[in-house]
């Protein structure tokens, strides 16, 4: 069946509808892979959510770091609340059904047939993709626990630990493990990330590189689709598809097919809704 990847979103839900009529979409027989950032920034968060929920079984959302923070601030955690555009989903009277949906959302889906991954954001190099499977399911095991995941929502925030280990535990192992998913671009030659560089490749402190390019990546076999780095723009290379080309800054919300054939992304192009440069 079609299926095709879609990029960042963040609230741009006019934009989202006109990219699927330009894909001649149809849920009953065609197939989304969404890679995060449903909310947040743009106009229309709530109604992104409402659309993408009711896709059911035709849309699979991977979790982006705007879809969590949107749960920790659903949750009560106000210390964070800066820069969000989110009160109308929070105010929502359907928030509950649309949280509880968000919250039950995967951090990598992987087809064996369609030999795709999808993913948020990165992958440091030590993960295989065994391991990056079993990561994931470590903190969706966290956020899908009724009595456990407010914890794990309030703990998420920070940058440390920045280096994969085995023997990372509890809250510090899926900190560490939600920042690869959901925030890494760049990390030193031996994995250690670096969270708050978020410019083009070139651009990075010296030693840094993009976290798809570094020696000895162990899912260098793997053909990895991501978004989160919008400054990247459209990317294809290291059997790796950048996806995330700036609908929200005035560039482009991408579709890319991903079920035949050499995969070719189909653009929209955006007017925007904010200014390169006003928000990271």
């Amino acid at each position: 069946m079609p299926t095709y990847a879609i990029g960042d979103i963040q609230g741009c839900h006019s934009e989202l509808l006109r990219l699927l009529d330009l894909l001649d979409f149809d849920p009953g027989r065609d197939r989304l892979w969404l890679a995060g950032d449903l909310v947040n920034r743009g106009p229309d968060s709530l109604e992104v959510l409402r659309f993408v929920r009711n896709l059911g079984e035709s849309a699979i959302c991977v979790l982006g770091n705007h879809d969590l923070h949107l749960l920790a601030l659903a949750n009560g955690n106000a210390k964070h609340a800066k820069k969000s555009t989110l009160q109308s989903v929070i105010h929502a009277s359907d928030r509950e059904e649309l949280l509880h949906w968000l919250r039950h959302q995967p951090l990598l889906h992987h087809d064996p047939e369609l030999r795709a991954t999808l993913i948020h954001a990165g992958l440091p190099p030590q993960w295989d993709l065994t391991q990056a499977i079993s990561c994931a399911r470590e903190v969706e095991a966290a956020l899908r626990h009724d009595d456990d995941y407010l914890d794990f929502l309030d703990a998420m925030y920070g940058d440390k630990p920045a280096r994969w280990s085995p023997q990372l535990s509890g809250l510090d192992r899926l900190r560490f493990i939600t920042n690869c998913f959901t925030r890494l671009r760049f990390c030193t030659r031996d994995g250690t990330l670096a969270l708050k560089e978020k410019g083009e490749i070139g651009t990075q402190t010296p030693g840094l590189m993009p976290w798809f390019q570094v020696p000895g990546r162990r899912t260098r076999q793997e053909r990895i689709i991501f978004g989160h780095w919008s400054t990247l723009g459209y990317w294809s290379g290291d059997n790796v598809w950048a996806i995330d080309s700036g609908c929200l800054w005035g560039g482009a919300l991408t579709a890319l097919r991903i079920d035949h054939g050499p995969m070719e992304p189909v653009q929209l192009d955006c007017e925007g809704y904010l200014k390169p440069g006003s928000g990271g």
